[in-house]
């Protein structure tokens, strides 16, 4: 890391006086807080938990931080050197600090967890590191089985103790509170005069997954799919009685341990796993050391159950003793768990509050993070509704139980209901509120047809055949957002461009004034965000088209807070060049002088000539666009897409996208290769765009 030189890092040290406070649920959230707010934030662990194993806690919030800070260097010491010389490993904490606040301009700082430390307390030990540190405390305490008024001593005592030290208590969060009394428990807070939130207890948090149970059995998969271990087990139960009670008490994300040679128990759980009606199990465990009958086992074979099915040589009470001491992880990989605690977090505490009394510096640039962290804010101000086609994918139920934890949007899934949400539940899926709505069954064919025919009736469509087009996922989801049941839409996880967006130039066609529709990327590099157009659509542009593509870019860059700045790209910069290519480009530019005086655009550029100011001060000097353009219009879809996949690979850029414009509402298109991030980001920018929608309609009708 470099040499420690003038620079102010803003931080908060996250403590609590015992165990269990769930302060790692805490510590995410408050992290994200700051990533939507600061360019480069990181995390140091003053302790960390062993020296034998990796630290979970670090482990996750490296996950999600923005600085480029490495696990071994946000570490300060182990619990061996507290123990051997406290006043050596805090000055090695202290030092190690400095060095990673250098490369931070926040730094959340996760206190001990009370593993084991010498005297004096831990809280204590805590309390002298973030003073030595100049770091204001943020107190975690329990709130599990305590009354508010016990809760409230507890933080009096802490207060005493942290001031004891001379450290600053910046504010207190009570975790894990009963559900039931959080107000209680805030008015009992607020009595100390201390900013101060209460969490509810989130079973969720606490619950292992399938892998966790089965390691802590001993167990092995026997049969299932794998990716289900993933899946948290709320509940276990004993299967000791018969079937038909058994199957009275199953509950959702229930875990059932029962021995192989229980055939008929065997059998009742998968069926009923699989079956309408009853709840969605987390797995089985065979006790005892037992396997099926052959004749059962091939049964159970034949009916291909994805539900994992364990086996473990514990006999009942060890096997049942062994899963009620098992407490999950909000681990790096519990993406579930993750989100719930940040949706937890941003529910309950006050972030503009808490941001202010860490006084988070403005950023200076913006980083691919900090840019994500942004888009899901504001989606989040303002929830749209949006309607995902392709309910039957796994990655768009992830993506779509994401956004629904996070209220990034309102959703609408199309599909088989039962299947949809059967699969949603296998995967550990919230699907909550949403709609799930069945294109082939829905109460709006009628309608749809109607409007689709009428929309086509040039092409002489009639309305028995479009209802055969409106039962197509596409056709459908397209016409919700057409007649205002959708916001927007996102689609193409599964299916082909041209089957997501062909139903948008039939049905909500171009903006006024466009005639053009084109796709953009979102270029996340490491200090800004550029926009490239168009990468995605048009093959071949015309001189119009690119004067399109150019201002609807624009447009697209101001709705992601994004100053447009246009460089209409060619093999030549100003009048240094001749050719039909080049004329094409120049011809472009000029009418966008001619549409929009306001834009400030600059063509034919060489993309050197845009980008780098030493370039662009030779061969443009005193362009107010040159060396710092922010749009990127390329001259065919050739040039564009092969540009932004080299960037992308050589630069190491994130590109967000393609985003669709030129539309009258908001639909876009997914990658067959789009991951779950990518789905949940796409969403969020599908919602940006309503919103801009929404804001410009709202002014239109004020204006009139």
């Amino acid at each position: 890391m470099a040499a420690p030189t003038a620079h102010h890092t803003s931080s908060v040290y996250i403590a609590a006086p015992e165990g269990d406070t769930g302060k790692s649920t805490v510590a995410v959230g408050v992290l994200h807080m700051l990533c939507a707010h600061a360019a480069r934030v990181g995390v140091f662990r003053p302790i960390a938990r062993s020296a034998n194993e990796s630290d979970y806690v670090l482990e996750l919030l490296l996950a999600h931080t923005t600085a480029d800070v490495g696990y071994d260097e946000a570490i300060g010491v182990r619990y061996e050197q507290v123990h051997d010389d406290p006043e050596s490993a805090l000055a090695e904490i202290v030092e190690r600090y400095h060095a990673v606040a250098q490369e931070c301009d926040a730094v959340v700082i996760v206190g001990s967890d009370y593993t084991d430390v010498a005297s004096p307390s831990e809280l204590n030990f805590n309390a002298r590191i973030a003073v030595n540190l100049g770091a204001p405390v943020l107190l975690t305490v329990r709130g599990l089985d305590r009354t508010p008024e016990e809760i409230a001593h507890v933080v009096r005592l802490c207060r005493a103790e942290l001031d004891g030290e001379n450290a600053h208590l910046m504010a207190v969060v009570a975790n894990r509170c009963d559900p039931d009394a959080v107000d209680e428990v805030g008015s009992a807070l607020a009595e100390l005069g201390v900013p101060s939130w209460a969490l509810p207890e989130v079973p969720l948090l606490t619950a292992p997954t399938v892998a966790e149970l089965r390691d802590a059995i001993g167990g092995e998969l026997y049969s299932g799919d794998p990716e289900l271990l993933q899946r948290e087990v709320l509940d276990v139960m004993v299967g000791g009685m018969t079937s038909e009670h058994i199957l009275e008490r199953l509950t959702d994300g229930l875990a059932v341990i029962a021995p192989a040679d229980r055939s008929d128990v065997l059998l009742a759980l998968v069926n009923a796993h699989e079956a309408e009606g009853f709840p969605s199990l987390a797995g089985i465990i065979m006790n005892g050391g037992l396997l099926p009958h052959k004749s059962v086992a091939r049964l159970v074979e034949g009916i291909k159950p994805r539900l994992p099915i364990l086996t473990t040589t514990l006999n009942t009470y060890q096997t049942a003793r062994a899963a009620a001491m098992t407490r999950g992880r909000v681990a790096a990989g519990s993406q579930r768990k993750v989100d719930t605690a940040l949706n937890l977090v941003e529910q309950h505490i006050d972030s503009a509050e808490l941001l202010r009394h860490i006084a988070v510096p403005i950023p200076s640039v913006v980083t691919p993070q900090l840019f994500e962290f942004q888009l899901i804010d504001r989606a989040r101000q303002d929830r749209k509704h949006i309607v995902l086609p392709e309910g039957t994918d796994d990655r768009v139920l992830r993506a779509a139980g994401r956004v629904l934890r996070r209220s990034v949007a309102d959703l609408t899934l199309l599909g088989n209901e039962a299947a949809v949400r059967g699969r949603a539940a296998e995967l550990g899926v919230d699907l909550g509120e949403s709609r799930v709505l069945d294109p082939t069954e829905s109460e709006h064919i009628d309608e749809f047809a109607a409007e689709y025919a009428r929309l086509r009736a040039h092409k002489g469509i009639s309305e028995e055949r479009a209802r055969e087009f409106v039962t197509d996922i596409s056709y459908f989801g397209t016409m919700m957002v057409h007649l205002g049941l959708a916001d927007g839409m996102v689609s193409g996880a599964a299916h082909t461009t041209a089957h997501t967006i062909r139903p948008s130039f039939e049905i909500i066609k171009t903006q006024p004034g466009v005639s053009t529709v084109s796709s953009v990327f979102l270029m996340c590099l490491a200090d800004r965000v550029l926009v490239y157009g168009d990468c995605a659509v048009v093959p071949d542009p015309t001189a119009d088209q690119l004067a399109d593509i150019a201002i609807s870019s624009a447009a697209t860059a101001q709705q992601f807070g994004i100053e447009p700045r246009i460089a209409m790209l060619s093999y030549s910069t100003g009048e240094s060049g001749t050719g039909a290519d080049v004329d094409k480009v120049r011809a472009a530019t000029g009418f966008v002088h001619d549409r929009r005086p306001d834009l400030l655009v600059e063509g034919p550029i060489q993309y050197d000539a845009a980008i780098e100011p030493t370039v662009a001060s030779a061969k443009l000097p005193g362009s107010r666009v040159a060396g710092q353009a922010t749009v990127f219009v390329f001259p065919d879809l050739n040039t564009g897409n092969n540009t932004y996949k080299a960037v992308q690979r050589s630069a190491g850029a994130i590109a967000v996208g393609p985003v669709l414009q030129g539309l009258r509402k908001p639909v876009n298109d997914l990658s067959r290769g789009a991951l779950v991030t990518d789905i949940v980001n796409t969403v969020a920018i599908t919602a940006i765009q309503a919103q801009a929608l929404s804001d410009a309609q709202a002014l239109g009708e004020v204006a009139q």
